[in-house]
């Protein structure tokens, strides 16, 4: 039986500069691996709790030093000789020793950067690729073509993630006209250098936001999704390459209604603003199209546009099974946008994910503002067979290694390897 011989934490900063946690793992067979979880620029109030020190005079109360000693202390305790072959009795324990709703007691970083580095090291210790191995542990069917996600590439950046002046968090670009993973990357690099060319002609800043896009001070998302059009088409991409919104709506609802691009909106005024935007440009997704709370809104909003386009929630669900399962009976969404640190373990989230999937919604991996160069979320995609990802721009290491970890995914898997777009060509 290989078991865990040791763990160790440490506080390392994330893309912001931010402290997180990465825990080294070491089993019994002297296989090692190492996970660094992210934090969250825009977050839902429902997420499992972020543990962080409050020491003012410690990275501005950012640190978190008690997390890691949570790590090398209980958790290290409790884990000790404990046998890797099930993740979720692994991720049961974690859960245990917390408690808690929320993971408030050891903080949802602390036990998620173990419960990664379990399900790492186990694979060094199988000796198989990390998406295989979570493929395996959680029954996922591989013996035929395996999915490689569609990329939603953050390249415009508004809301929380910039200071751009645009109300929405986030205008992607899907390329959804190829046939690999790899030319799809391709495809959103060139519109990437086709819109910083555009930007510079134009004397806009091509200074870029939390994520990698750009924070062009642009007036509203009419002229954001013109401007990413003319890309498009100047990158020699037109036809092949839609667009998506993380709209992010919790950060621009005040009083009952929502600020958006200088105007004062109610719920049903701002349905009609997105139903003029889905008019005008070919956009397949809109996330966060309401407030957290606001399930009449997101309802509404599926009501009218759930038959012709993906309507994601993140802050609505939280990667979290019991707010997914009120959504599916309320028919409030399509789609969940998958993180690990909303929830805090890999099982849940891989319960979250097959929950979609059930429902014949679809499930998107997803990174968060706050990144390190872990790439586990790549592994997660292909490995539960997601079929989209959502991790930033074509900028910034912390956002380029999980598109190039797909990369080297896709060629390991050759013929097996299938990129298919679940939104048409």
């Amino acid at each position: 039986m290989v078991s865990i011989s040791s763990l160790h934490a440490r506080q390392i900063l994330d893309s912001r500069g931010i402290p997180t946690v990465e825990v080294e793992c070491t089993l019994s067979d002297g296989a090692f691996a190492s996970a660094a979880v992210p934090s969250g620029a825009s977050t839902g109030t429902h997420e499992a709790l972020e543990l962080r020190d409050g020491d003012k005079k410690n990275y501005g109360g950012k640190s978190v030093e008690k997390a890691v000693s949570h790590v090398d202390g209980p958790i290290a305790n409790a884990l000790r000789s404990q046998s890797v072959s099930d993740q979720r009795t692994i991720d049961q324990i974690l859960l245990d020793l917390d408690g808690t709703p929320n993971k408030s007691k050891l903080g949802a970083n602390a036990i998620l950067a173990v419960s990664m580095a379990v399900a790492r090291v186990r694979a060094v210790s199988e000796k198989q690729p990390l998406w295989r191995s979570l493929a395996i542990q959680y029954g996922v069917d591989i013996k035929g073509p395996l999915l490689l996600p569609v990329p939603l590439m953050n390249v415009l950046n508004g809301g929380m993630h910039a200071d751009s002046g645009l109300s929405f968090q986030e205008f992607m670009i899907v390329p959804v006209g190829y046939s690999s993973f790899k030319e799809a990357l391709q495809a959103g690099a060139e519109v990437f250098y086709a819109l910083k060319n555009m930007l510079k002609q134009f004397q806009y800043v091509t200074s870029v936001g939390d994520e990698g896009g750009f924070a062009p001070q642009v007036a509203d998302a009419d002229h954001a999704c013109s401007i990413l059009m003319r890309a498009i088409e100047l990158s020699g991409h037109k036809g092949k390459v839609r667009l998506a919104f993380d709209c992010a709506a919790s950060e621009f609802y005040k009083n009952g209604k929502y600020q958006v691009d200088g105007k004062m909106l109610t719920g049903p005024k701002l349905i009609d603003y997105y139903g003029a935007l889905v008019e005008h440009f070919p956009i397949v997704s809109i996330e966060d199209s309401h407030s957290e709370d606001d399930w009449d809104g997101f309802g509404l909003m599926q009501e009218r546009f759930g038959s012709k386009i993906q309507l994601v929630g993140d802050d609505l669900f939280v990667t979290n099974t019991k707010r997914i399962a009120q959504g599916v009976e309320r028919r409030v969404a399509n789609a969940v946008l998958i993180k690990l640190n909303q929830i805090g373990t890999v099982s849940e989230t891989v319960d979250a994910m097959q929950m979609c999937q059930k429902a014949g919604w679809n499930a998107i991996v997803s990174h968060r503002s706050g990144e390190t160069s872990d790439t586990f979320i790549a592994d997660l995609a292909v490995g539960l067979q997601s079929g989209q990802i959502k991790t930033g721009s074509l900028s910034r290491t912390e956002r380029l290694c999980k598109y190039n970890q797909l990369l080297r995914i896709e060629e390991m898997l050759g013929k097996q390897a299938r990129y298919e777009s679940p939104f048409g060509k």
